[in-house]
């Protein structure tokens, strides 16, 4: 069973850039969905709509793989599939090991997709001795004292880490000098890793924090909107939510104070 040690997918050697590669999942899920319908060709336009991006830039992307497709046909479903596919290394296994089996290691665990995507979740572990033996998404928990024991014998190059922010390091470290050279970060702070090891960050409260700032905006453009239909002076929206409340009230706290400079705030917002 091939672990990926000596199965590395060519995209860097053939020069593809990062955004492409980053693309290549959303045209795989979309072509996947039109595998399933049994649908034969798809054009680019129709592929590019259902991948979220334009038509110009799925062409350019396809054409690092050598795929151009045929004019009045379109693109092969299944060919770009299996290309897509074995450009991401899927057409091999993947061991994975989760560290962290709390909420959310516990929620990764019984994902079922990872198995129709190329990944096997070798191993669940945890530092928590009461989760050891544990049955989670029908695998018994580990403990993290057998961590690299388990990399060594399961050939495991991808680790997840789901973490508390404080414990995320120390298992990276370990993960790395066990052998483990991609990992996928969970927990809420950056991973110093030496070069050669790729990390992918998912932070969720980043995410909805930009969510948030997306809102914000969109509160400031209804009200320009209703002030240019009414004629009246723009001014600046309200906070939605509790953070507003906590806003109004911090601002009349921050008014009272003098900065350096006169009627500033004394604590600055980051």
């Amino acid at each position: 069973m091939a672990t990926g040690r000596n199965h590395r997918p060519a995209t860097r050697s053939r020069g593809i850039p990062e955004a492409t590669v980053a693309r290549l999942p959303l045209y795989l899920r979309a072509l996947t969905a039109l595998s399933e319908r049994s649908v034969p060709t798809v054009s680019s336009e129709e592929l590019a709509a259902a991948a979220g991006v334009n038509s110009a830039k799925l062409r350019k992307d396809f054409s690092y793989l050598g795929s151009y497709g045929t004019r009045g046909v379109g693109y092969d479903v299944e060919y770009l599939v299996y290309q897509i596919s074995r450009e991401l290394g899927l057409t091999q296994d993947w061991p994975v090991v989760i560290v962290g089996i709390g909420n959310l290691g516990a929620a990764l665990a019984n994902y079922g997709g990872f198995a129709s995507r190329g990944f096997r979740v070798a191993a669940l572990i945890d530092a928590d001795p009461a989760m050891a033996g544990k049955p989670v998404a029908g695998m018994p928990v580990q403990h993290t004292d057998d961590l690299e024991k388990i990399i060594s014998e399961n050939g495991v190059h991808i680790g997840v880490i789901a973490t508390p922010a404080g414990a995320a390091q120390q298992v990276g470290e370990r993960l790395i000098a066990a052998g483990v050279t991609s990992i996928l970060n969970f927990a809420p702070t950056v991973l110093s890793v030496p070069d050669g090891v790729d990390v992918r960050k998912v932070d969720l409260s980043i995410e909805l924090q930009i969510l948030a700032f997306h809102e914000q905006r969109k509160a400031g453009e209804e009200a320009a909107a209703v002030a240019a239909a009414t004629g009246d002076a723009v001014t600046a929206p309200p906070l939605r939510g509790a953070a507003g409340a906590g806003a109004a009230a911090g601002a009349g706290a921050a008014a009272s104070r003098k900065g350096p400079d006169g009627d500033v705030p004394a604590v600055m917002p980051a």
